[in-house]
């Protein structure tokens, strides 16, 4: 079959199958007359295979249809709470409870419902309240028994989870935040009093991973906000701790906390960089009183105080504090045991005050925490001072320093062997003649090895000394004492048996000690 179309003077003919219907008119499709309330109820029952199959989702959409359509229905709301409660989404799930138990006051379902949400979200007075009302329309209500129970354990654990941080006793508040937590998952109010407690606890990593994940879904909860900034300020982070105690007092004007805080942080970063400043221009005295007044701010803030504690210790060495030094860096290490610095600071003070077996201690834990060849020199010094100390003191016999001249040496053993010389306590008892007779072995002793530049070298690097001269067993005091004397170093100006000492003027001639094996000849 053809036809044509006429353009201009021409007809173009237009192939047509010869199948090919005319087209047909629209088909009349068949009114609803289904009134609102049966549509409603097609849709809830469609809504319930959904939940059956836990599409709560798609449930939730079409319980909305049937509350659109009949929003006068108690069961349609319950449905779409029941929804909303295994979607977590508790709030939701609260306001259509209280909608259904507004339009059907005998709705125990709606109630039961009302009262999940409620513990969930740790509203305890609302959960046993709903609770209660279900035990009045149904006494026997085995759920809402078995609820009570549970709504009434965690009012218990919000209880004495307040006394408790009241009294400062953060590991039981921790405690019982976390068992309410349990019972409450959606409360807010116990996750940001388990992190405060975290954080109380010095537990910062665990509180930063529970603010997280809380702060994600509720950016803008100011308490949340508040012991973020908590823990950064007690992790010494102190400008952003500042940033957040700010954030969180323009969400919450009367935050009464935050403010609090905020004025410590402030005021603990003045008086630490005016401290700061003091030490850098020389300031000391300042410096040490300035470091004084911060750490009185707040005894809370471990690793800012322990930093204060060092500081203080720094200049208390330069004020000539060396044991107010030790026992500043020894409380910065209580605060911050793995504070390298401190133990680093309190060894050179042990060295200084000759506490060489402390000092070792505090170089082996350096080394330990931070091995590298500078500490390890540290400590191989250390134990060669120690090891050092556990022999005579031959410098202190002599009342000298360790970098005394030869002329020192000779000077301190003239004046110290004519002190302690035998002779000179012949009318003494024999306890005390044997006293200053070992006085006198001694002060021979070191004038016998620092006298001598080998033995010298050998004594000051801390090398056996037994090895080198055999021992003591030979050894004269009194040999030492004549050759000193007879060269003309120790009998004239007073410095010898005449001139003021009592050794000569009436005692004349050869004197001897009795038993000491000690003689002199006098002139």
């Amino acid at each position: 079959m053809a036809t044509t179309v006429e353009v201009g003077s021409e007809e173009f003919p237009i192939e047509m199958e010869e199948n090919e219907e005319e087209p047909m008119e629209d088909e009349i499709i068949e009114e609803d007359t289904r009134t609102p309330e049966e549509k409603a109820n097609d849709k809830k029952t469609e809504g319930n295979t959904f939940y059956v199959q836990k599409d709560y989702k798609k449930a939730i959409e079409l319980y909305t249809e049937a509350i659109n359509l009949c929003p006068k229905c108690a069961s349609y709301y319950g449905n779409r709470a029941a929804c909303s409660i295994m979607l977590d989404k508790f709030k939701d799930g609260l306001e259509d409870a209280r909608t259904a138990v507004l339009l059907d006051p005998t709705f125990v379902k709606g109630h039961l419902r009302e009262a999940k949400c409620h513990l969930a979200l740790g509203e305890i007075d609302g959960a046993i309240r709903s609770l209660e009302e279900v035990t009045k329309l149904d006494p026997n209500n085995k759920q809402a028994k078995n609820d009570l129970v549970t709504a009434r354990a965690c009012f218990k654990f919000i209880s004495e989870g307040q006394k408790a941080y009241d009294s400062g006793d953060f590991r039981k508040v921790l405690f019982c935040m976390e068992r309410a937590i349990a019972l409450a998952p959606a409360c807010s109010r116990f996750k940001v009093q388990r992190a405060e407690s975290l954080v109380l606890l010095k537990r910062y990593s665990e509180a930063q991973t529970s603010l997280n994940d809380l702060l994600q879904r509720e950016g803008m909860n100011a308490d949340a906000i508040y012991v973020r900034g908590l823990c950064f300020y007690y992790e010494d982070m102190i400008e952003k701790a500042i940033q957040h105690f700010q954030q969180t007092l323009r969400l919450a004007p009367d935050h009464t906390k935050s403010r609090l805080a905020f004025k410590k942080c402030k005021s603990l970063k003045i008086k630490k960089e005016e401290g700061n400043t003091a030490f850098k221009t020389g300031k000391n005295q300042l410096a040490y009183d300035l470091y004084t007044e911060a750490l009185q701010i707040d005894p809370l803030n471990v690793f800012t105080n322990a930093k204060l504690y060092f500081n203080r210790a720094i200049v208390g060495t330069r004020l000539g504090k060396t044991d107010e030094a030790i026992e500043d860096c020894t409380k910065a290490i209580e605060l911050d045991p793995k504070y390298t610095k401190a133990f680093l600071k309190r060894a050179k003070c042990y060295m200084e005050t000759e506490l060489y077996e402390e000092a070792v201690r505090d170089y082996e834990k350096v080394l330990d925490m931070q091995p590298s060849k500078e500490h390890r020199h540290l400590l191989q010094d250390a134990k060669l001072e120690l090891k050092k100390s556990k022999r005579k003191d031959y410098y202190k016999i002599l009342g000298l320093s360790k970098n005394a001249s030869d002329d020192e040496i000779k000077k301190a053993y003239r004046k110290h062997a004519l002190l302690h010389h035998p002779d000179r306590h012949a009318s003494k008892s024999p306890e005390e003649r044997k006293e200053e007779e070992i006085k006198f072995k001694e002060v021979g002793e070191a004038y016998n090895i620092l006298s001598d530049p080998k033995k010298k070298y050998r004594y000051d690097s801390g090398q056996d000394l037994d090895d080198m001269c055999n021992g003591f067993a030979d050894f004269d005091a009194n040999n030492i004492f004549q050759a000193f004397f007879s060269n003309g170093q120790g009998f004239s100006g007073g410095h010898g048996f005449s001139g003021g000492h009592g050794f000569s003027g009436g005692h004349g001639g050869y004197h001897s000690y009795p038993g000491s094996g000690y003689s002199f000849q006098f002139g």
